[in-house]
C-alpha cells in the first residue's frame, strides 16, 4: 500500500526551484516515511537515483568520503560501481539515508553542491542530536524541511476518503457544519485516527488487514521499541532521565496542567532536565509546548523555558505509551475511543492530536496560563495559542481542546479581559458540529487539518 505524503509536493519544488544550488535534508523521527519519499521521488523525477544507506554502506563508500572528496570523478564513480547504477549529469540524484549515521557525509555535501553535477538529497533522524553535529561544520549549502507523521487529511486519503476530505474542507470556507449523519462519519474516521496515528507502518498494517487495531498496535510497539534503542544510546550522562521522561508522558498529559515544570522535578535542578527534555524534541519523538508568559510581539521573546508540555510526536504511539495490549482488551478500551465513551484521559489524546497536527503545519507551540494569588490556582488556561507573526499588528489566536460534549468558556472568557484587542480569532475544538458565534469558531476535531493550513 502506497502512502500519499503532501511532503512529496515540498521535494518537486526544491527540485524544480533550486536546480541544484542546495542540497536537501528531510529531517524526521524514526519510521515516519523518509526513505520511503525519498526514494519515490528520486524513481519518478530522474533518468537514475542511488540511495546510498550510511548505517549499512561498506567501508569503501564511508572511506570514499575521506579519500576522494578532492577528485570528484573517483568521487562519482566509487558510488557509480558500488551501486550498479549509470550517472547522467544533472538528471541523477544521490540520496545520503540515514546520515546521522556518518557526519562526515552532511559535511561532503558542501563539495558535492558546489560541484554541480547531481541533485543531492539527505534523509536523518536524530540530526540536530548534539553529538552527531560537534565535529562537522553544517554546510551553509544544506536546505532542510521537517517530515512528520500522517496527518489526518493524509490519513483520510489513505482510508480512501478523498471526497470526505472536499466536503469537509467545503463546509470549513462557508463555515457551516457537516450534515449530522456525515459528522458522526467524520467523527469516527477521527476516533479511528487516534487510536491508529500516523506513523506509516501503523497506518499500512491497519487498512490492509481489514482496519485491525491489534495490527496496528503491534507495528507501534516495535516503533517504541526503536525509540527506546535510541534514547539507550543517547549520552550517557542524560540517557536515564531522557527515558524516564519519555515513559512518563502519559502520566503527565493525564494531569491537569498537563505541563512538566522541570524545576519541581524531585531532587533535581532544572539544569539536570533541561537537556534531555529538549533531547526528546530535537529528536522529533515529541513535540514541545512552551509556556509564553505575555502574548505579545515574538511569542519567544516571552517563552518560559522551565515550564514544558511534552506531547507525543504521534498520537497512536501515546495511547501505546499509556496501556498495554492487556488493558486495552480488558477495557475494550478502542470500542469506548470509537463510540465517544472513554471516561479516562480522553482529553490526553485530543489535546496531543491537536498538537501532531499544528506541528504538522510547521507551526511552534506556546501554551499560556495565568496563576491567580487570590484562588491559589490558575484561573486561566489556554491550551495552545498561535500568532499572525506580525511585528506591528500582533493577533493572537487562543486555541482550547475540550473532549467533553458539556464544557465552559471560562479560561477564555478572562482572556479575553486580559488581551481581547490582541485576539485575532478565538477556537475551540471539540466533538460537536462546527458553530461560528460572536465568541469564534467551534471545530469539530476532523476539521483541525483545515484551520491554518
Amino acid at each position: 500500500m502506497e502512502l500519499y505524503r503532501k511532503i512529496y509536493k515540498k521535494l518537486i519544488e526544491w527540485k524544480e526551484n533550486d536546480k541544484g544550488r542546495s542540497s536537501l535534508l528531510i529531517e524526521g523521527a524514526r519510521r515516519i516515511g523518509k526513505s520511503t519519499i525519498a526514494e519515490k521521488f528520486g524513481k519518478e523525477n530522474y533518468k537514475s537515483y542511488v540511495l546510498v544507506d550510511l548505517s549499512i554502506a561498506p567501508k569503501n563508500v564511508l572511506n570514499n568520503f575521506d579519500n576522494n572528496l578532492n577528485d570528484l570523478d573517483i568521487f562519482y564513480q566509487t558510488l557509480s560501481l558500488e551501486y550498479n547504477t549509470r550517472f547522467y549529469n544533472r538528471d541523477t540524484l544521490i540520496i545520503f539515508d540515514e546520515i546521522q549515521k556518518y557526519p562526515k557525509a552532511r559535511e561532503a555535501t558542501k563539495h558535492l553542491v558546489k560541484d554541480g553535477r547531481y541533485d543531492i538529497l539527505s534523509t536523518g533522524s536524530l540530526i540536530s542530536i548534539k553529538e552527531n553535529v560537534e565535529n562537522i561544520v553544517i554546510p551553509s549549502e544544506e536546505k532542510k524541511i521537517k517530515m512528520y507523521p500522517l496527518d489526518f487529511e493524509e490519513f483520510l486519503i489513505a482510508a480512501g476518503e478523498e471526497v470526505m476530505i472536499d466536503y469537509i474542507k467545503q463546509c470549513w470556507q462557508k463555515e457551516i457544519p457537516l450534515d449530522n449523519r456525515y459528522h458522526k462519519k467524520a467523527m469516527r474516521l477521527f476516533e479511528e485516527y487516534i487510536i491508529v496515528g500516523g506513523m506509516p507502518q501503523s497506518v499500512v498494517a491497519f487498512f490492509e488487514n481489514g482496519r485491525d487495531f491489534y495490527q496496528a498496535y503491534e507495528e507501534k510497539q516495535k516503533i517504541l521499541e526503536l525509540y527506546r534503542d535510541d534514547i539507550r544510546k543517547a549520552s550517557k550522562k542524560y540517557n536515564s532521565k531522557v527515558s524516564a521522561i519519555f515513559e512518563n508522558i502519559p502520566a503527565y498529559l493525564s494531569t491537569h496542567e498537563k505541563k512538566i515544570v522541570l524545576r519541581k522535578i524531585k531532587g533535581n535542578s532544572f539544569s539536570d532536565y533541561d537537556e534531555p527534555i529538549f533531547w526528546l524534541g530535537d529528536s522529533m519523538m515529541c513535540n514541545l509546548c512552551y509556556k509564553c508568559t505575555d502574548p505579545n510581539v515574538g511569542f519567544n521573546l516571552n517563552k518560559d523555558d522551565s515550564a514544558v508540555k511534552c506531547y507525543m510526536g504521534d498520537t497512536g504511539l501515546l495511547l501505546n505509551l499509556a496501556f498495554s495490549e492487556n488493558e486495552i482488551a480488558s477495557k475494550n478500551l478502542y470500542n469506548q475511543i470509537i463510540n465517544g465513551k472513554l471516561s479516562i484521559n480522553k482529553g490526553m489524546f485530543y489535546e496531543n492530536v491537536v498538537a501532531q497536527e499544528l506541528t504538522a503545519q510547521g507551526r511552534q507551540l506556546y501554551f499560556y496560563t495565568h496563576y491567580s494569588v487570590e484562588k491559589k490556582r490558575n484561573d486561566i488556561e489556554i491550551d495552545f495559542m498561535l500568532s499572525n507573526d506580525s511585528k506591528t499588528s500582533i493577533k493572537v489566536y487562543p486555541i482550547e481542546v475540550k473532549s467533553s460534549k458539556n464544557y465552559t468558556n471560562i479560561s477564555y472568557d478572562k482572556f479575553k479581559e486580559r488581551f481581547g484587542k490582541r485576539i485575532g480569532e478565538s477556537y475551540i475544538v471539540h466533538p460537536k458540529s462546527f458553530i461560528k458565534n460572536d465568541e469564534g469558531k467551534r471545530v469539530p476535531a476532523y476539521m483541525i487539518f483545515c484551520m491554518f493550513d
